[in-house]
């Protein structure tokens, strides 16, 4: 059916989980480092704002990582039911790092996650603070295994092979392989630009509307701020990534490039845009700009980027796929980078809170760290094949002996399932966001506690009907 085979649908069936799956830890990353933020801050000014932001967005937060922990239990099941002979290969390797990340990171966040979301009334301040940063570093800690694990498999180190399995010899190099530190770095600072353009945007609808208050400007202030300083950092922090790629996998990079063949000693253009033909072997539509390739790839104007023909054409990434998915990743970077330069501007002019265009694009920025993120993890996946482990195991030999009929059920399955179960889980997230921060009034801080509860201490019972009392207000899922 459409030419797929059981392995495609295996493919497409993993490739969907894990779509779903990266949005939730992306936000739960950057929150629940902003909790801490915005906790601290209030013990430190007593400035109430920052108190009523922190309940307003723990809440979120509870969403987003039970929804995190759930889509990645399907993932976890996957690599035995879908790729066992993968998990047979390498489960050597992957198995003790996924296990580390349970024993590490999990542990830590569900050992202090319930002291911060319903112990603010029932501990101490400084206990209750502690708790929120030990979610915040278990988050930290769980990207660090998981990214280990991924960039294992992008750049394998530290291992032998014995009897068609791999075999650890140096942990050290496994974890610490040529791709990881630049990997995490990415991955980490992309879900706090991701968070913070989420936080803006949910703050930008609220202005929108009339809906001015203190807790409503600083989430804007907040946003906006941790925009202009990451998100440049997060584009050197690309061209590092970058380089690296270049020296161990270059198929990746001519694939990005839409880069064929090198003509003599000629340096290498930048193809801004174009339509890369895998038969045909050639970019259609071409625009580029000479020299460009190798000035942002080699940082020189006389070296070259290698150029897909110079693989075989079996060893050669889906560049139609990779060259869009990179250039979204890069074009809403960019955009990011603009959105934080212009609130500087406007915060100068002391216009940042009204300037309507600027707050329609905030707005419509929301979603734009994510989508850069799924952009991002389908060009690094999606540019390592045909590789599973990268020079060690073909895809093709990886996935489990399933037949096209049961991929297909099970393909199916996932997609009525996750759409029900997700789709109502966003939804929800989006009712909490529309309604919004409660303000306090005076209210006083009782002894024993670190503060007031003025919202339900129970994070899923914080958006009742009165959420949808304005039928009259657009709803934030639209306007994004």
């Amino acid at each position: 059916m459409f030419g797929l085979e059981a392995l495609d649908l295996a493919r497409i069936q993993f490739a969907f989980t894990i779509s779903f799956h990266i949005l939730f830890p992306a936000i739960t990353i950057g929150l629940a480092s902003y909790l801490a933020v915005l906790e601290g801050l209030w013990l430190k000014t007593h400035n109430d704002t920052y108190r009523d932001l922190y309940h307003f967005w723990s809440k979120i937060f509870a969403v987003n990582f039970g929804m995190g922990v759930v889509s990645g239990l399907v993932m976890a099941y996957q690599f035995g039911t879908n790729w066992s002979r993968f998990s047979d290969f390498a489960g050597a390797v992957t198995g003790p790092l996924l296990t580390y990340e349970v024993l590490t990171a999990f542990f830590l966040e569900a050992g202090f996650l319930g002291v911060m979301l319903f112990g603010w009334n029932k501990v101490g301040r400084g206990l209750h603070f502690f708790s929120t940063v030990m979610v915040a570093i278990g988050t930290l800690i769980s990207t660090f295994w998981i990214l280990a694990s991924n960039s294992w498999m992008q750049t394998p180190q530290g291992f032998e092979i014995v009897n068609g399995q791999v075999i650890p010899t140096d942990w050290l190099a496994i974890i610490f392989n040529p791709s990881f530190p630049y990997r995490l770095m990415h991955m980490a600072t992309a879900a706090f630009v991701a968070t913070a353009f989420f936080v803006g945007s949910s703050a930008a609808w609220h202005l929108l509307r009339g809906k001015d208050n203190p807790a409503i400007r600083t989430m804007l202030s907040m946003a906006m701020w941790m925009a202009l300083i990451v998100a440049p950092i997060q584009a050197v922090i690309g061209d590092f990534h970058g380089l690296n790629t270049l020296e161990h996998q270059p198929a990746k990079i001519a694939a990005i490039e839409g880069h064929w063949e090198n003509k003599g000693d000629e340096a290498t253009p930048l193809i801004l845009f174009g339509w890369p033909d895998m038969k045909e072997e050639k970019t259609r539509f071409a625009v580029e700009i000479p020299y460009l390739g190798s000035l942002i790839l080699t940082h020189s104007l006389d070296k070259q980027v290698p150029a897909l023909k110079e693989f075989p054409p079996q060893d050669r990434p889906n560049s139609t796929i990779v060259f869009w998915s990179f250039r979204i990743m890069v074009g809403l970077g960019f955009l990011m980078i603009f959105t934080g330069l212009w609130s500087l501007w406007l915060r100068k002019r002391d216009t940042l809170y009204t300037s309507r265009p600027f707050l329609y694009l905030a707005l419509w920025m929301g979603p734009s760290g994510l989508i850069a993120i799924l952009a991002g993890w389908f060009t690094t996946e999606i540019g390592r094949q045909p590789w599973v482990v990268y020079g060690l195991m073909r895809t093709a030999d990886a996935s489990s002996n399933h037949s096209f009929m049961q991929m297909s059920i099970t393909l199916i399955m996932f997609v009525v399932v996750y759409f029900a179960l997700f789709g109502a889980g966003l939804g929800y997230m989006m009712r909490l966001v529309r309604k919004g921060p409660k303000i306090s009034e005076g209210a006083e801080t009782p002894d024993g506690g670190p503060g007031k509860q003025r919202t339900p201490a129970r994070p899923l019972s914080a958006a009742d009907d009165s959420a949808d009392a304005d039928h009259d207000t657009p709803s934030l899922t639209k306007e994004i």
